[in-house]
C-alpha cells in the first residue's frame, strides 16, 4: 500500500522532536508514519481551516505536531510539520494554532 501523503519536518518541528524523550519520540514517529496510510482522527486530526495536527498519547502526555498541507506539486502532497508541543489535555491552546497559521504563510512566502 501507498502512502496518501508525504512529512516533512521544518526546523521548529525538529527541534521539538530532538528534545522530547526517546521512547516519546519513536512513538510521535510511528504515529505520523502510520497516519500516512489510514485515516485515523486519532492520529490526524483537522483544527481549523488551514491547520491539522499529529496527536501521540505517551505516559499521560499529548504530543502534538501542528501541520499543513502544500498541494502545489499535483504529484506529491505534502503535510508540512511546523512545530510540536506537550500537553496535559487533549485542547490545543489557540496561541499554538496561530502559531503554526503564521508559519504556514511565511513558508507560502518563501516558497514564492
Amino acid at each position: 500500500m501507498n502512502p496518501k501523503y508525504e512529512v516533512i519536518f521544518l526546523e521548529e518541528a525538529m527541534k521539538f522532536l530532538e528534545a522530547v524523550d526517546e521512547k516519546a519520540r519513536e512513538k510521535i514517529i510511528y504515529n505520523i508514519d502510520k497516519s500516512r496510510y489510514m485515516n485515523d482522527p486519532k492520529l490526524f486530526k483537522k483544527l481549523t481551516s488551514e491547520i491539522w495536527e499529529f496527536r501521540t498519547q505517551y505516559r499521560k502526555l499529548q504530543y502534538r505536531l501542528l501541520a499543513f498541507w502544500d498541494k502545489r506539486d499535483k504529484k506529491e502532497t505534502l503535510v508540512v510539520s511546523t512545530h510540536g508541543i506537550v500537553k496535559k489535555t487533549s485542547k490545543v491552546p489557540g496561541a499554538e494554532i496561530k502559531k503554526a497559521e503564521q508559519i504556514r504563510k511565511e513558508y507560502f512566502e518563501d516558497e514564492q
